[in-house]
């Protein structure tokens, strides 16, 4: 008997895992370098947008400036420089807001996923069953709600947005035009979630919809489909408990990401709707040419996808079989 732990099946688990922990390693040392040369790349200087186009100061003073924030360092240095304070979890401080940057991310991320997770998790629950049913059986009502979805899904976010901004807010005047919230309670601020949350949802579900419409239609034409319903089992059963678990495959990666994308917000609603949370944090950053503050909330974006594609894998390997390391 071999001792335990020298089996095929083991080996081929570890090689799996030195392999994942070198992709997703060299995928995080190639994103935080890019994290880093982005910003420096844009044009412009951090210490124009800082001072305004009218305040004046000497070149002694500039320098001086630039010293004390480390831009009149090699860029080579400046690298190496952002490196140690990553290895010491330290991300800045942002020169435009004045703040530690871990503490200006973690608020406004807590902002953010109290926008995108209610509509990540509704879109996926409505788009994958509306999705599923609709590829099942296509009568006249899923072709008429596929049209729907289609012409949703093809319109960008931020002019649904924009529509849905204009006919509910400012006509109909049933839903603040902006923030977060007015009065602090839990009502106001389920008042004002109610459109932005409502906009990322309808743009997801359509999105998850049309997914899993296209690969139910694959699936119902297998064999296992006709097998099934040779033994008997009805469509509402076939459909669940048949073809339901593996036309979700090609959906599963896209909604892990939109959980790792969460912390990114959605740029356009939020600006649309301003909404203080990470996608107008990396607009105001990326305006104001401010280095550290658009590296810190690049960087935590990259980790959450990096999270994201992970765990994604591993539901990919409970849901599907095939994918695991066999001895």
């Amino acid at each position: 008997m071999p001792p335990p732990g020298f089996g095929c099946a083991a080996i081929l688990e570890k090689v799996g895992m030195k392999r994942n922990l070198l992709r997703y390693g060299g995928a995080f040392l190639v994103i935080a370098s890019l994290n880093f040369l982005i910003p420096r790349l844009m044009p412009g200087d951090p210490l124009a947008n800082l001072l305004g186009e009218e305040y004046y100061l000497s070149e002694a003073s500039l320098a001086e400036l630039r010293r004390e924030l480390g831009l009149d360092l090699p860029l080579f240095r400046q690298y190496l420089n952002y490196w140690c304070s990553l290895f010491r979890f330290d991300l800045g401080y942002s020169y435009h807001l004045h703040l530690p940057v871990r503490q200006l991310i973690v608020e406004r991320s807590l902002w953010t996923l109290l926008l995108a997770l209610p509509a990540i998790i509704l879109g996926g629950v409505l788009g994958v069953t509306a999705g599923a049913l609709a590829g099942w059986r296509e009568t006249r009502v899923a072709k008429t709600l596929t049209f729907l979805i289609i012409s949703v899904y093809s319109m960008p976010a931020y002019f649904l947005a924009l529509i849905i901004l204009y006919v509910f807010a400012f006509r109909l005047n049933l839903f603040p035009l902006k923030g977060f919230y007015s009065t602090g309670g839990l009502l106001d601020l389920l008042h004002h979630l109610v459109l932005p949350v409502g906009v990322l949802t309808i743009f997801l579900a359509a999105r998850n919809f049309m997914i899993m419409r296209g690969s139910v239609r694959q699936e119902k034409n297998k064999l296992y489909v006709t097998y099934a319903r040779s033994r008997g089992y009805s469509q509402a059963a076939t459909l669940w408990s048949h073809v339901f678990r593996n036309a979700l495959l090609p959906a599963i990666p896209l909604i892990a990401l939109d959980f790792g994308f969460a912390f990114s917000g959605a740029l356009f609603i939020e600006i649309i709707f301003s909404l203080n949370g990470m996608g107008t944090l990396i607009y105001e950053a990326a305006m104001a040419r401010d280095y550290p503050l658009l590296q810190g909330a690049l960087l935590t974006i990259s980790l959450a996808v990096i999270l994201a594609n992970y765990l994604a894998e591993k539901l990919y390997n409970i849901l599907d079989p095939r994918t695991r390391w066999h001895g």
